[in-house]
């Protein structure tokens, strides 16, 4: 399940209703990710933007490209857009599969791809101004060890 939202989710009440009544399922793996701040890079809050329609569909086609090379139970990834204060949660991947090396690998994966193939523009805003977040090269390299 993909979802993009605006307001913010609780991870424990998500992975409890994730897991529910599988008893198939032996392993869930989940990520959370938080804005970055108080780290030495002057960040204090940062705005997600993303095109709708386009965004769910990306993630979709990457959710099916997880599903189609790991046996998972299920899937679920979260994505916030908007303005989100330093420490506020951006994104939640949970995977569920009958064997953890599955759900940790697929996890990982969903992760990497969505940091380069998901259609988000990230703005920082710090006290000196504000700052488009390029591409990293070390984030393409993490993404492209998929790819073969």
């Amino acid at each position: 399940m993909i979802r993009v939202q605006r307001e913010d989710f609780d991870v424990g009440v998500e992975v409890a209703a994730f897991s529910a009544g599988d008893a198939g399922v032996g392993a869930i793996c989940t990520f959370v990710g938080l804005v970055r701040g108080g780290d030495g890079n002057g960040v204090t809050a940062m705005t997600l933007d993303h095109y709708p329609g386009m965004t769910e569909r990306q993630m979709a086609a990457i959710e099916s490209e997880a599903r189609s090379r790991w046996p998972l139970s299920d899937v679920l990834v979260i994505h916030r857009f908007g303005r989100l204060e330093a420490g506020a949660r951006i994104v939640l991947v949970a995977t569920a599969s009958a064997h953890r090396e599955a759900a940790f690998q697929a996890c990982q994966f969903l992760m990497d791809w969505l940091k380069t193939r998901a259609p988000f523009w990230k703005l920082e805003h710090t006290p000196g101004g504000d700052r488009w977040v390029e591409a990293k090269a070390s984030d393409d390299a993490l993404a492209e060890r998929w790819d073969g």
